[in-house]
């Protein structure tokens, strides 16, 4: 059995051509869909980056791991403690280690692990290639060492290469070589002028005055990133720039896939595509980041090319990425672990049955502290700190109808917001209820007791002053009204 793991860093799967987007940005990818199984409501179970990835590769929740942030206590694992024993259990439910357990050499192309100084994610690889500039690289600096291990090692059996693209995460990196192959192109239909007008008056990190998150900073040394995006020509750059991305990705992904047909094994190799979050590009009012706990930010593409699989089945059920390792320990002949909260969804893949979830529960606790449930055709967002968007506390959207998140419908339909709260709250009970020995604690409220959401942690004072200066000064008092404690006492 031979296995490769693409993972695509803030790859929402509406910019892709599989998935409907009216822009050629994914042949190779839409290619392997069409070969393979495509995935609908696929969504990470805590965003973003560190705790998507660390959900992923543990097959358990944030708020079981620990792992819900990127600063503070938040954005480590928690210690095993007593029932550790030589090795801690991490070593045998790591998702690479039903690879393993199957006889199967395993290898990482990845900075990850040494970007947030998680190195847990490196558990379970016999080989790991540290490609060297923590989430900084462009393709053509990991596609080398990637062709270089198929052409020594593809045409051995039993392996498992997981590697990372990371040329849709800004800043858009894209070469200049690589040209802008939709200048000219129609922007995403939803993105209007008067759209835009909106999301200018609108407060925050990453809004259209804020592309760099608390200001309009450019870099030479990234062109294709905007400071800002308040007319239609930042707009423009913006959705081109990422839209590059997605595309220098994809090409590198059809390399990946040329040099598996060149050692004659392409047809032998199992193909996973997917990502650890999608980008709000203008949902909520944000740009270029994912830091809420909406559908656009968890909701992620997943293809699967497996062996026997039904070429071009679509799965329209909802599912978490925690699903992966006992899916894969599922179809690999291994044993599932009671410590995930993973539910196998292989019936999808070799006999195209329905596996799915009732409903999920979604968080984000690194920009903001939401926690979110998906059911039905809805979304109900719980905010606990609104990263200082000024979000209410309950948000609404129906996905199916208004998959922008452009009409929060929460006072419309408090019925069926009441019915998001209660899932919530089934969800959570049942958390707790089953938390492991010693691990009594939501991280969520350590999050809200050490400061904040780590990206938060900026000087709001200065940041008051730039939305008096670019127009937005109706947010100030509201700002200080939420959070007095951010303002010197007069």
């Amino acid at each position: 059995m031979r296995v490769i793991y693409i993972d695509i860093d803030s790859l929402r799967p509406d910019h892709l051509g599989c998935y409907g987007y009216h822009r050629k940005t994914s042949p190779n990818i839409d290619a392997i869909a069409q070969e393979g199984v495509r995935f609908t409501n696929y969504y990470t179970s805590d965003a973003p980056c560190l705790p998507s990835r660390t959900a992923m590769m543990s097959g358990m929740h944030g708020i079981r791991t620990g792992v819900v942030g990127h600063g503070g206590t938040a954005a480590d694992m928690r210690v095993q403690g007593e029932s550790r024993r030589f090795r801690c259990s991490l070593d045998q439910h790591c998702l690479p280690r039903v690879f393993r357990n199957a006889g199967m050499h395993t290898a990482l192309f990845s900075p990850f692990g040494e970007r947030h100084t998680i190195y847990t994610f490196y558990a379970g690889f016999n080989e790991i290639h540290n490609t060297g500039k923590g989430g900084m690289e462009s393709a053509e600096e990991v596609t080398p060492g990637v062709l270089k291990w198929i052409d020594d090692h593809g045409a051995d059996d039993d392996w498992f290469v997981y590697l990372n693209y990371w040329d849709p995460h800004t800043p858009y990196r894209a070469p200049a070589e690589f040209g802008n192959p939709f200048e000219g192109e129609p922007l995403p239909e939803w993105l209007t002028e008067e759209t835009l007008a909106e999301h200018v008056k609108m407060p925050g990190p990453h809004t259209a005055y804020d592309y760099a998150m608390y200001d309009d900073a450019e870099s030479p040394r990234f062109p294709r990133q905007p400071g800002k995006a308040v007319d239609m020509d930042g707009l423009r750059k913006a959705i081109d720039g990422y839209d590059c991305g997605v595309a220098y990705a994809d090409q590198n992904v059809g390399m990946i896939l040329d040099a598996l047909r060149a050692k004659g094994i392409y047809d032998d190799v199992a193909v996973i595509i997917s990502a650890d979050h999608g980008e709000n590009l203008g949902e909520l009012g944000i740009y270029g980041e994912h830091g809420t706990a909406d559908h656009i930010t968890c909701r992620v593409p997943l293809i699967v090319k497996w062996p026997g699989c039904e070429a071009g089945h679509v799965d329209e059920d909802l599912h978490y990425n925690v699903d992966l390792a006992p899916t894969f320990a599922d179809l690999m002949g291994q044993p599932s672990h009671d410590i995930w909260d993973g539910k196998s969804f292989a019936p999808v893949v070799t006999e195209s049955e329905s596996a799915g979830r009732g409903y999920l529960v979604l968080s984000q606790q690194c920009h903001v502290s939401q926690r979110s449930v998906r059911f039905d055709k809805w979304l109900y967002m719980r905010t606990y700190h609104c990263g200082y968007h000024l979000f209410p506390r309950d948000m609404l959207f129906d996905i199916e109808a208004d998959p922008h998140e452009q009409n929060d419908l929460a006072e419309q339909r408090r019925d069926v917001m009441l019915q998001g709260v209660y899932l919530l709250n089934e969800w959570h009970e049942n958390m707790m209820r089953t938390m492991p020995y010693g691990y009594c604690e939501d991280p969520m409220w350590r999050v809200l007791d050490e400061g904040g959401p780590e990206h938060t942690r900026t000087d709001l004072v200065k940041y008051c002053a730039r939305l008096e200066a670019t127009g937005r000064g109706d947010a100030v008092p509201k700002l200080k009204e939420r959070y007095p404690d951010k303002f010197p006492a007069k």
